[in-house]
Order: C-alpha cells, then structure tokens, then sequence
C-alpha cells in the first residue's frame, strides 16, 4: 500500500478540482453542445492554426454521355483553418484546502462560478460569429418580433443552400426573441401548434418547431443603441456550419509549485493548476481552457434578425 504524503494529497486535491470542472462547464454552454468540436488531446499554444478539412464538391458523370468513360476529378480538399486565439482562465483561492477537500461540496461553491465564467466566454464567442454567415441573404427585420414567416424563411433558406435533410438544424435567440416565439398565435393552442405548443404553455420550452431545434441564450448578439434601433442577430444553423477547436495546454515546469491536471469530457478539455501563492498563504486555483473557433460552413448557416 502506497504511502500517504503530501504529494499525493496535492494531486489527490487536483484531480477532484478537475473532475468537476468539466460537467460545469458542458451543463453552462448552449453553443458550445451544438456546433462541431474538435479536441485532441495534444499539445498546443496560443497562436497555433488549426486546419479543419472539408469535403470537396463532386459532380456525377453520366458515362453513357462521356464515351464510355469515368470523369476523373480531382477537386482541392478545402480547409477551414481555426486559430487558438483564446486562452481563457478563472482564477480562485482557497484558504484552507484541507478542509474544502473533506467537504466536497464546499470545493463546488468555489468551482462552478468560475467554470460558468469560462462557459460564457465561450458562448460570447460563438454567437459572436453571426456576421460570418453571409452567402446566405439575412431572414427577419431589425427591431421587429420574430414572426412565424421569419421561421419559414430561414428554414427554407437552409433548403435551398442544399443542407441536407438529414442533418439536424438548430436556432439560437436571445430571451425577448424566444418569448415573442412562444406568443405566436398559431404556435398557443394545441388544437394548431399540438404537443409543440402545449410544451410551450405548461413548460415554457418551445423545442422543435419547423424544422428547426429552438434555444435560447443570454449571449446572442445585439448591435445599435437605443434610441436608434437595436438588431438581434439570432443564428440558424446545423452542426457542420461552426467549429470549436480545443487543444490541450502545457503542464507547469517541473520544481515551480505548481501542479496540473487535464479534465476532458465529450470532445471538452481544460487545464487546472494549483500553486501556492505565500502572499495570501492559500491554494491557487486556475482553470483554463485554449480553444479557437470559426465558421466552416458559410452556406449551412442563415442570419436570423430580429
């Protein structure tokens, strides 16, 4: 039986740190669960470009027409390339770690404010990409409710930019533009709208509606001021139209005092450190994640203004 030393305390107190990082932050993000990540666990630094591949565009050869003979085609295998230009970090300290260790749940009251800080920046981020969407023409007016024709629009927009219809379409809001979504006349009763609008009235999610997977979000995009008209820039969109890339970041040099483990969960990844600061006589805490993200497909996605 292995000895109990200091040592194996301080890793003991990192790796619960770390074991409850991560399902705070995947139960924080509405973006971040629904677009295209791509983690691995290698070693990466701020600045690093990642490339993305994207298939090619084919086209089908009619061999009757053509001789005989297949078309060879060798089209360019396009990439989307995603720089880890964020280094995002939430700083704690915790006087008596000792203690927080014998007690988990005091450890949770430290760690979810500052993993939920992270979530939203990642969000921000996210949501923050609506102006890449352009090859498709905007649906919806700025500073107007959103209107069950807007809805038809960005779906039949999606359409018509060949999105197949396999793949799942998600549209993300903001609270005013979801409220307005739930008072849609036709969407109220049940006798018109059915199990859809009856989850609407009773638990005040509206779900799937036209096509399209609805949530909402407090991080969605608004550009103009009062009293000048304020634009929403709600976002609909599949998997595939927007990529999060993660990376792992290095481990602390050996002999600082510091001491790091890697928490990863479906596709997430971060970094917790511990050290100890003699200015506060505290553990440090320090959760940080390097990702990057981007749009990778400009046509499998629409504007949604409001």
């Amino acid at each position: 039986m292995a000895a109990i030393t200091s040592t194996n305390v301080a890793n003991a107190i990192v790796k619960l740190v770390a074991a409850d990082a991560l399902p705070v932050l995947v139960g924080n993000l509405v973006m971040g669960n629904l677009v295209n990540r791509d983690y691995e666990p290698v070693l990466a630094n701020a600045g690093d470009t990642v490339n993305i591949p994207i298939p090619p565009t084919m086209v089908a050869n009619n061999i009757l027409n053509n001789g005989g003979a297949v078309l060879t085609q060798n089209p360019p295998l396009n990439n989307a390339a995603i720089v880890l230009n964020t280094h995002a970090e939430a700083t704690f300290q915790i006087p008596d770690v000792v203690r927080v260790l014998a007690v988990p749940d005091l450890l949770k009251l430290y760690m979810q404010p500052s993993v939920a800080a992270i979530a939203q920046k990642i969000e921000s981020d996210l949501l923050s990409l609506y102006a890449g969407f352009n090859t498709n023409p905007v649906v919806g007016t700025a500073g107007t409710a959103i209107t069950e024709a807007t809805i038809d629009a960005a779906e039949t927009t999606l359409f018509q930019a060949m999105v197949p219809p396999s793949e799942r379409k998600y549209i993300v809001v903001n609270a005013a533009t979801y409220s307005a979504w739930r008072q849609i006349p036709l969407f109220e009763e049940f006798q018109t709208a059915g199990a859809a609008g009856l989850n609407a009235l009773i638990d005040g999610t509206v779900g799937k509606y036209k096509d399209f997977y609805v949530f909402r979000s407090q991080f969605v995009q608004q550009t103009g001021t009062p009293p000048a008209v304020v634009t929403t820039h709600n976002m609909a969109f599949t998997k595939d139209a927007i990529g999060l890339v993660i990376r792992r970041l290095p481990q602390p040099l050996p002999g600082t005092g510091a001491i790091a483990e890697y928490a990863e969960l479906g596709n997430f990844g971060m970094r917790v450190v511990m050290s100890y600061q003699p200015n506060t006589l505290a553990q440090q805490f320090t959760v940080d994640v390097l990702y990057g993200c981007a749009v990778l497909r400009n046509t499998s996605g629409v504007q949604v203004n409001t």
